[in-house]
């Protein structure tokens, strides 16, 4: 599949970002390892099953969330950038659709600033996830900060 580029206006956009304590390379292996990844993707009492993850451009994610109540969330994303270890990017092939560039910029030796962007094709459709997706991204950090804790011990 080719990759589709949305434009990057603010209200395309939902931004988040998080400072966390610890390197550069940590963070991008917790991003890029799906040992640790499925680990913590998602919002909080989430679960994973992975089927495919073959990180390079081109490459597919493919996958299932399983809610903490009820129900099971098929994912399935191509990767279209890789630079390790400062950013990943990937479009989602099942919706809802957008593309997400996700950034790792060290700060110091043991801190790194992760901006995680998410590009929608409209503000509509950007709209009508934020109320939520905010939230749930933060529930997402929180997450990866515990594994990241893990993966210093």
């Amino acid at each position: 599949m080719k990759a589709v580029t949305f434009p990057t206006t603010p209200d395309c956009e939902i931004v988040s970002s998080r400072i966390v304590n610890a390197s550069q390379e940590l963070v991008f292996e917790a991003w890029t390892n799906p040992n640790h990844l499925k680990n913590w993707w998602g919002p909080k009492g989430f679960t994973n099953s992975f089927s495919e993850f073959d990180l390079r451009p081109g490459g597919k994610w493919k996958f299932v969330m399983h809610a903490p109540e009820q129900g099971n969330f098929q994912n399935e994303c191509e990767f279209v950038k890789i630079e390790k270890p400062a950013e990943i990017a990937w479009i989602r092939i099942s919706k809802p659709l957008f593309n997400v560039v996700a950034t790792f910029d060290v700060l110091s030796s043991n801190q790194t600033k992760i901006v995680f962007r998410m590009v929608f094709e409209t503000p509509e459709e950007s709209n009508k996830l934020r109320p939520f997706v905010v939230d749930k991204n933060e529930e997402n950090f929180d997450r990866l900060e515990e594994e990241l804790k893990k993966m210093s011990l």
